[in-house]
């Protein structure tokens, strides 16, 4: 009976705790429950506009040639060749289509006659060429000897590739009222370079026919699959059409969990590359082609949004939780301790003094720390400036000092063209005061070969003392070599010096800098002449060639070689192996840092005849050649 008023207590307690959590839980769930919808708005809303941009872009890449196959069907070539095929040599026309299939950048264009067999084709030259095979069984040719523009898209019988076909009908008398077309010209696109402007997407993107068989998607795992299982009929009329070929077509393993509305729905795998995830998909008709474009965007962001809200959630209301425990706590002593009243005011009074003040001295604290922080990172950004601006002027001055090198080679090439024509100049003036100006003429003529040879040797200058433009570009490196090569004639001259060159006779394209990778070359053979200077038969050979997507070009001598130990240090700052006053030691440093601006690596290494530096670059692609003109005006 004396602990009979405990246990109220103990169950009012266990009451209020049951309470507290089922609040806690309840306002977890709706927490989460309202940001998932928001989340889930968001991302139906960046979906939407994906899916409508990527379908607007399909939509306009394959229109852009629905021009083509009526213009080519009113060639004159295609017409008079239809005309009479077996007296008349198909040649000029195959490479008729092909430049046209190069123009328009299509994959093929090809002419098929009245019965669907194939008479020219821009692929003659390939092993899968169509001439010959009849493809009067696809719907473009029955729609085009309807007289109509046909369309069609499927897998090609020859190069199983993937294609839309655009086609158009060929007359050779369409003035009479029944003429029926007496040809069909055909060209096909290929769909791989929309497919990959997908993969940059934050989404997963593929498009299905009016079968629900995906013929496009970004992740190629998905492409030639069915959206949903395929009965034995489907599959057997899908054949027939020969549309996809002998593809199996098999179930692309998607599993609808959700319907969010009308268009957006909640799908997940359940086998292949996407298994695993759970993704908001939307579909758009593109009416043009009767397509259907999906978008999958990953449910990832609303799960994780889902979790910050309930978190958040959970964090308030116990906080909440703590402040009325508190203030019940307080009020609780309060009555208790009636008596201390005024002994505890005091005393909160003077904690929250103190945590005030506590809270200031550290507000000013973080203030100050931000404040010297904010200090750092810009004296960081000033020095990280003056740095590359020094690196710059550094490699510029290492430039100016090859300069400063080749300069008694650069005068001596001048004084023999100023001696020349000075001399040339008063034969000339003598000539024209005895009236001989035949004599004369052929004087100033020689003044003016060596005016422009000066000008060459000081364009030389020029082009080698400029400032990079730091900007990335297609480089011929034959043409490179050529020019480092000329700033060393005289001195190679001199030293009776033999050059071997090994490079392709196709020039060899590189990517980077054209005036820092000319520095770079003329860093190299400016050491090679200093370490061969000493030999008797000197010999300075420069090689280049690809392997795979990189280039290598060597500059190699028949010096004395590198020693062991100095091969770890060589390309280190004001290391060098010369005599104090013969350089900085920089030539070196920097040649390397600038193959690494350009994305390349500079190796030096022995061989048995002496040094060798490797340089390795990316391969680049040949300038683009200026747009060609219009088809008409081309051929007018």
């Amino acid at each position: 009976m004396i602990h009979s008023p405990l246990f109220p207590s103990s169950r009012r307690r266990l009451v209020w705790i049951l309470a507290l959590l089922l609040g806690l839980v309840v306002g977890m769930w709706q927490a989460a429950e309202f940001a998932r919808v928001r989340a889930l708005g968001e991302l139906e809303e960046d979906a939407e506009n994906e899916l409508r941009l990527s379908a607007a872009n399909l939509q306009g890449y394959l229109l852009r040639f629905d021009y083509l196959p009526p213009m080519l069907a009113t060639r004159e070539a295609v017409r008079r060749f239809l005309a009479s095929p077996q007296s008349q040599n198909p040649m000029p026309l195959n490479m008729l289509l092909d430049r046209f299939r190069f123009t328009a950048g299509v994959s093929d264009v090809y002419l098929l006659d009245r019965e669907g067999t194939t008479l020219a084709a821009s692929n003659w030259h390939r092993p899968n060429t169509f001439i010959g095979h009849n493809y009067s069984f696809r719907s473009y040719y029955t729609q085009a000897m309807n007289g109509q523009p046909g369309r069609f898209f499927g897998l090609g019988t020859q190069s199983l590739e993937r294609g839309y076909f655009f086609s158009a009908p060929v007359w050779l008398d369409d003035t009479a009222p029944d003429a029926t077309p007496d040809g069909v010209i055909v060209i096909k696109v290929l769909l791989d370079e929309v497919e990959q402007s997908w993969a940059e997407q934050d989404a997963e993107l593929f498009v299905t026919d009016g079968d629900d068989i995906i013929f496009m998607a970004s992740r190629p795992e998905l492409r030639m699959s069915a959206l949903y299982p395929l009965d034995v009929a489907e599959r057997d009329m899908l054949r027939r059409t020969r549309r996809y070929a002998m593809e199996p077509l098999n179930y692309s393993g998607i599993r609808v969990d959700a319907d969010d509305n009308a268009n957006g729905r909640q799908v997940s795998f359940e086998q292949g590359p996407l298994t695993g995830e759970h993704y908001l998909s939307l579909t758009q008709t593109i009416t043009e082609f009767g397509w259907q474009m999906h978008i999958l965007k990953p449910l990832t962001p609303v799960a994780r949004a889902q979790w910050i809200a309930a978190l958040m959630a959970g964090g308030l209301y116990g906080l909440l939780v703590l402040g009325g425990g508190v203030g019940w706590q307080r009020w609780r002593l309060r009555r208790e301790r009636e008596a201390f009243a005024e002994r505890e005011r005091q005393t909160l009074a003077r904690v929250r003094d103190e945590l005030e003040v506590s809270v200031a001295r550290r507000t000013r604290d973080l203030v100050a720390s931000n404040q010297r922080l904010s200090s750092e990172i810009d004296e960081r950004l000033r020095a990280e400036a003056s740095l590359r601006q020094t690196q710059d002027e550094l490699v510029q001055a290492a430039k100016l000092a090859v300069l400063g090198q080749l300069a008694a080679g650069i005068n001596h090439e001048l004084n023999q063209p100023l001696a020349a024509i000075r001399a040339y100049a008063e034969n000339a003036r003598r000539f024209i005061e005895l009236a001989r100006t035949e004599q004369a003429d052929a004087n100033l003529g020689q003044i003016v070969e060596l005016t422009e040879r000066m000008a060459e040797i000081s364009a030389q200058l020029r082009q080698f003392s400029r400032k990079s433009s730091e900007r990335h570009e297609s480089i011929a490196v034959q043409t490179c070599a050529e020019y480092a090569l000329r700033l060393f004639q005289n001195r190679l001259r001199e030293s009776h010096t033999e050059v071997i060159q090994t490079m392709p006779a196709e020039p060899l394209w590189v990517v980077g800098d054209l005036v820092r990778l000319e520095q770079v070359l003329v860093n190299l053979i400016g050491n090679a002449l200093q370490a061969t200077s000493g030999q008797p038969a000197p010999k300075l050979i420069l090689s280049a060639g690809s392997e795979g997507d990189v280039v290598q070009i060597r500059v190699e001598d028949n010096g004395p070689g590198i020693d062991e130990e100095h091969l770890t240090h060589i390309f280190e700052p004001f290391f060098t192996t010369r005599a104090p006053g013969s350089g900085l030691g920089l030539g070196l440093s920097i040649s390397s840092r600038i193959m690494t601006d350009l994305g390349g690596s500079l190796v030096a290494s022995n061989t048995d005849r002496g040094a060798c530096f490797t340089l390795t670059l990316a391969a680049g692609e040949p300038p683009v050649e200026p747009p060609a003109q219009p088809l008409e005006s081309r051929h007018a």
